[in-house]
């Protein structure tokens, strides 16, 4: 091991540091820029637009706020208020489950599928821009491969595969 990849016990290697802190970096600006540009074209932030996607996928257009959450990776309370703030907007509604009275679905409404619509290009521009964009095939394929080992959780890789298959529907 070199000089520079001397570490205290415990501690990490500056290439496992490095990798780390770059992920960490990656993903912090992949996210601010493209709620920014979401934020900037529709007044949708990325959470918000993600939440519609599912929704807008989902049969029905509805889906029960348990499951919501789990799907957009948000605690129950803070759906609670990203969907508090999107009823306000018209985007979505909340309907009370007939077989669980202590459940709700939130449900898409006409002018949440028309801000998805339109936000969905916007989005898939920006993707293509900011992340896409910056790899070769070969280099996107091994990535995809990296990407899937660290996802390693199957019920994560379907989350995650719903949200894609939504954003390949054409606009």
């Amino acid at each position: 091991m070199s000089t520079a990849e001397r570490v205290v016990p415990g501690g990490l290697t500056s290439a496992e540091s490095g990798a780390w802190r770059g992920l960490l970096r990656a993903h912090a600006g992949l996210v601010k820029a493209l709620d920014a540009e979401l934020e900037r074209a529709h007044g949708l932030g990325l959470s918000s637009f993600e939440m519609l996607l599912r929704l807008d996928a989902a049969q029905e257009r509805r889906m029960r706020m348990c499951d919501l959450a789990e799907s957009v990776l948000l605690s129950r309370s803070g759906l609670t208020r990203l969907v508090d703030r999107l009823e306000r907007d018209g985007y979505v509604g909340r309907h009370s489950c007939e077989a669980d009275a202590r459940g709700s679905f939130a449900v898409l409404s006409e002018s949440g599928a028309e801000i998805v619509r339109a936000a969905r290009a916007t989005h898939i521009e920006a993707v293509r821009r900011h992340f896409l964009g910056r790899f070769s095939a070969a280099e996107l394929d091994s990535l995809r491969g990296f990407l899937a080992r660290l996802a390693g959780d199957a019920a994560d890789e379907s989350c995650c595969d719903a949200g894609a298959a939504a954003l390949e529907q054409t606009p």
